[in-house]
């Protein structure tokens, strides 16, 4: 069982910086496809950022050069760090974990998310 907490979300000046983290406890976590998913209210949850087992990342239109994430395996930890931020980034930011085994068993987990606040 894999359990995942988020942290570092809070309320920025619009063109602001936040770091988010997400710990996750439990075994293998280097093999699971761990990314960053927002809601906003009324909205529909979308993919922000995710990161594979090997390093390989993908981004949102809507932030690319502007957010990154990573992920340090040793301390089971995955981070966006998000920069240049704006109203529309104010959402509820989950951090997700997603394995196939090599049997086709699927496992996938959510976070119970963390408020980023963007003023203008």
């Amino acid at each position: 069982q894999v359990q995942l907490v988020e942290s570092g979300g809070g309320l920025v000046q619009a063109g602001g910086s936040l770091r988010l983290s997400c710990a996750a406890s439990g075994s293998i976590f280097s093999m699971y496809v761990m990314g960053w998913y927002r809601q906003a209210p009324g909205k529909q949850r979308e993919l922000v950022a995710h990161i594979t087992s090997g390093g390989t990342t993908t981004y949102a239109d809507f932030v690319k050069g502007r957010f990154t994430i990573s992920r340090d395996n040793a301390k089971n930890t995955v981070y966006l760090q998000m920069n240049s931020l704006k109203p529309e980034d104010t959402a509820i930011y989950y951090c997700h974990a997603d394995w196939t085994t090599g049997w086709g068993r699927k496992y996938d987990y959510w976070g119970q998310g963390t408020q980023v606040t963007v003023s203008s």
